[in-house]
């Protein structure tokens, strides 16, 4: 393999310090210093890597996502790249005239922030004569027709699962929304996709992805889930074949119906996975509550005007027992957690479990002070999506009303969290929010919708979201690549240091020489995984 001289820009290798040039040689960072030096070192073949005055960055690593689920979507009815009903019906018409010969409308990506009260309804999808299930944009819901209802068996007198809510009318009738586990009473009767859609959808993911600077992931959802299948053979497939170039966590899905008696079939399924290069499956995926927009997110307080306190999936007792198990056998335990009380229920199950599994908890909206400096203390990293700090529709008009002030004053408190010595990994939660990493970053410094974005223009967008949170661009791109490397187990990653692997992006632009408000501008104009260029 050629030699690879990065020259003129600067490289970062840590908060603080740059390099003027890199080496690679046989898909590993060789040397780090003085560009004069690094040629002389190089070999008579070697390849110049213009930098264009842009940076140097480490491979970048999203530390929770969903990118099969994402490849589906891109390949179905995509919503998430439109914002209102007008424009969703557009697409969903479009979708249904383009593929006559589909049995069912499916897709997903509408926000709630589009539909008063958060909430659309089957008439506005009944002019359709085929079953239409589409998945909201966070993953926690469904909207769905009258025929896929009548399908599905669906009545007035059917009663809520344990782990969802049926959304109805005032006289009971179901209304078109499916909330968390009620999901599957529709989406398990949807068409599956074939094993061939599955791969081409990771492969779909892993081009875009590249494109946006990402060479490694964890999949915080490796099961069946919310009427999605069990992606887990589509990886070990596409690792074995060398189709699978990035570096891939799979986070192994917790049944939250059933206890520990499937720990057993969770080491069956690692197992599978031993051996792969470029995937394993180490990680354990507990969703310990749902969301607080649609009043699932567990916590301490009742929501204010509506009451109760949401769900806790897991019972918390048992789940102290369930992580001590997984812990003793070597997992890493992926939690989601998004009200206080789930982060509570979360810190306290890991309460004296082995900090080298590297255990974190992803989402963590709202966390109360005191348990702020906890995660420092259990050795729980903090995996952050920086995208939604930010003052936006969902935020303004279904959230912070229904939490209170206090409470959302507890929002996203990264600054404190660093504070406090906690370790970060950063990830977009994508196909949930946008998978561009830069766009996060933006968020965590500025604490603004990025420009661009479909609720860029709200009117209190570019008002900076609880302020005193924010960190700085050194940190969240810490975060996005040595933290997220760690999180992953992928210890030869993450840095720009001699003798690890050459998983390199070259920015079109310095973000840290411009206006912090123009982070979102920057783009990854090449990456590279192991020394090969993929983007």
């Amino acid at each position: 393999m050629t030699d690879l001289l990065f020259r003129g820009g600067r490289a970062f290798l840590a908060a603080g310090s740059f390099a003027e040039a890199v080496l690679v040689r046989d898909g590993r960072i060789a040397a780090v210093g003085a560009e004069a030096e690094l040629a002389r070192l190089a070999a008579p073949r070697c390849e110049t890597v213009d930098l264009g005055g842009g940076l140097l960055v480490p491979g970048i690593t999203d530390a929770h996502m969903h990118p099969v689920q994402a490849g589906l979507e891109r390949a179905r009815c995509d919503l998430s790249a439109v914002y209102g009903l007008p424009e969703y019906l557009e697409k969903i018409v479009g979708y249904a005239a383009a593929h006559p010969d589909r049995e069912w409308i499916d897709g997903g990506g509408w926000d709630m922030s589009a539909f008063p009260g958060g909430l659309p309804h089957r008439s506005q999808l009944d002019f359709l004569d085929r079953p239409v299930y589409l998945i909201q944009r966070d993953h926690h819901a469904a909207w769905v027709n009258g025929r896929a209802l009548e399908i599905a068996g669906i009545t007035r007198d059917t009663p809520d699962p344990a782990d969802g809510r049926i959304e109805r009318d005032a006289d009971g009738a179901p209304s078109g929304v499916l909330h968390e586990g009620a999901m599957d009473l529709v989406g398990l009767l949807a068409p599956r996709p074939t094993g061939q859609d599955l791969l081409e959808a990771l492969l779909d993911a892993q081009s875009h992805l590249f494109s946006l600077g990402i060479t490694g992931w964890q999949d915080a959802i490796v099961g069946s889930y919310a009427g999605s299948d069990d992606q887990l053979p589509t990886y070990v497939s596409a690792a074995s074949s060398g189709r699978l170039k990035a570096r891939v966590t799979g986070a192994l899905w917790w049944d939250r119906a059933r206890g520990a008696e499937q720990i057993d079939e969770l080491l069956e399924r690692r197992k599978a996975a031993e051996g792969l290069e470029t995937f394993r499956a180490g990680s354990v995926k507990i969703m310990q509550d749902g969301i607080t927009e649609n009043f699932t997110a567990a916590v301490i307080e009742p929501y204010c005007r509506c009451g109760g306190t949401g769900l806790s999936y897991v019972d918390p007792e048992a789940l102290k027992g369930y992580v001590a198990e997984l812990d003793r056998h070597g997992f890493q335990v992926h939690f989601h957690a998004i009200g206080e009380r789930a982060v509570r229920e979360a810190l306290d199950a890991l309460e004296g479990t082995d900090p080298v599994n590297r255990h974190h908890i992803a989402h963590l909206q709202i966390v109360t002070p005191a348990d702020v400096p906890r995660f420092a203390r259990l050795g729980v990293t903090a995996n952050l999506q920086p995208l939604w700090a930010t003052h936006h529709a969902q935020m303004d008009e279904l959230t912070i009303p229904f939490l209170g002030e206090e409470r959302s004053s507890w929002q996203y408190p990264f600054a404190d969290l660093l504070r406090a010595g906690t370790r970060f990994c950063a990830g977009s939660d994508w196909p949930v929010s946008n998978a561009d990493p830069l766009q996060g970053m933006h968020v965590a410094v500025n604490r603004t919708e990025p420009g661009g974005s479909v609720h860029a223009d709200y009117p209190t967008a570019q008002t900076p979201f609880l302020p005193g949170q924010a960190i700085d661009l050194a940190t969240v791109l810490t975060a996005y690549t040595a933290g997220s490397a760690w999180i992953n187990h992928d210890d030869d990653a993450g840095t720009i240091t001699a003798g690890n692997r050459a998983d390199l992006v070259v920015l079109d632009r310095d973000p840290f020489a411009g206006p912090q408000e123009d982070i979102w501008r920057t783009r990854a104009a090449m990456t590279f995984v192991g020394g090969e260029q993929v983007h």
